[in-house]
Parts: C-alpha cells; structure tokens; sequence
C-alpha cells in the first residue's frame, strides 16, 4: 500500500519523516515521561535513540509495512507529535504519540480521523484498529473522537514499561467499511 508523503488537516500537515526530525522530537516529547506513560518504549534518553527510532520508521515505510507521519503546526516545519499506520494485509492499527503543551486541543482526534479516513478509502483495506490502556481515558476519547468503536476489552494485552512490567488490560477500538 503506497501512502502519501503529505496528508492535511485543517490544523495540522502530516508528512513523512526526515532523519533531521530526530532533535525536534527529542525535545518537544520523545524524553518526557508524562507523554510516553502509556507507549511501548521508554523515554529516550539522547538524541540519538530518537535518530535510531526514525531510522525504522524510515525503513518501514520503504519495505511498506508502516506509514508514519510526522505532525506539524500550520506555518512550522516542527515535529509536534506523530502517527503511525501499520499494514497487516486487509487492515491496519495505529499508534500516536503529541507533545504535552498540545493535549487537550483536539488535535490527535484530526490527525487520527484524516488517517483513518485515507485507510479506510484504500480498496484492500476493510478495518482500522487502536488500542489504549484502560486507565488512558484521554487516549480513548481520542480515537472515539476519530470516529472508532469500543469493541471491547482485550485483558493482559500489552506491556508498557513506563506503567508495570506486566501485560496491561487495554480497550480496543476499531472502525470497518
């Protein structure tokens, strides 16, 4: 599945990934611990492993396995958050990250909708799925902002290190054509 290097919102501009991203992100929320609670990796702890990050990212967007879109302000050229695709055949799920200072504005809802949107509008794609850790109630007003459903609770379902070394209860969301 080709994606496109640029999708836009009404505000924001989602694009692909430069390795010149790495200090950027770095700084506006790959380090903080209050925005990687709830992810599947620590905080970084240098520049470098946000460089190592996009490298993958990079790579997984060639081999076409992952869409992953960088988030920017009307008018800036800096990453502010960060939504991922990934393709497994007739679907896809997604996973985001936005820096602190933007919580609370709606922003993740559009970039999530207008993701969900193009998905969806792909001929061998019939389902988009997330999931969240129960105790992330922002997380899920999120996606239902997006436009998905709860379709339910998937126990013991992942580990996020920042919270328990112990596979954590999360909710799942979907939406289908």
């Amino acid at each position: 599945m080709r994606a496109p290097d640029t999708l836009q919102t009404p505000s924001l501009t989602l694009r692909r990934p430069r390795l010149s991203d790495a200090e950027c992100i770095f700084e506006e929320y790959a380090n903080d611990s209050d925005v990687t609670r709830y992810l599947l990796w620590h905080p970084h702890e240098e520049v470098g492993d946000t460089e190592a990050f996009l490298k993958l990212c990079l790579a997984r967007w060639r081999a076409g396995t992952e869409c992953t879109w960088v988030m920017n302000l009307p008018g800036e050229d800096r990453a502010v958050g960060m939504l991922s695709c990934r393709i497994d055949g007739h679907k896809v799920d997604l996973g985001y990250v936005l820096a602190k200072r933007l919580w609370g504005n709606g922003l993740m809802s559009e970039a999530a909708r207008a993701v969900v949107e193009w998905a969806l509008s792909r001929p061998a794609i019939f389902r988009v799925s997330a999931v969240c850790d129960v105790e992330n109630l922002a997380s899920g007003r999120v996606l239902e902002k997006a436009g998905m459903i709860r379709e339910g609770l998937l126990r013991r379902w992942l580990i996020h290190p920042n919270v328990s070394g112990e596979p954590r209860d999360c909710y799942l969301f979907a939406r289908t054509t």
